[in-house]
């Protein structure tokens, strides 16, 4: 009997990086492999096509970069 374990992802913070351009990622893309790529939101724009085909899973954080600011 195998297990299968089962890793929820961590929401993406400032610490995570675009491995394109370093600017802050908004975007994971998870390869078959286990792999992860991130990508800033223009990176992930870029490279959409290629990643919705080969990606098992896309965790897209973008509307954060629209979200409104809480009123101080």
């Amino acid at each position: 009997m195998s297990e299968k374990m089962v890793l929820d992802s961590t929401p993406l913070n400032a610490q995570d990086r675009c491995d394109r351009c370093g600017a802050q990622a908004y975007v994971r893309a998870v390869m078959s492999n286990g792999f992860e790529l991130l990508f800033c939101g223009h990176h992930a724009k870029k490279y959409q096509e290629g990643l919705t085909s080969s990606a098992t899973r896309i965790d897209d954080e973008t509307e954060r970069l629209t979200a409104e600011l809480p009123a101080q």
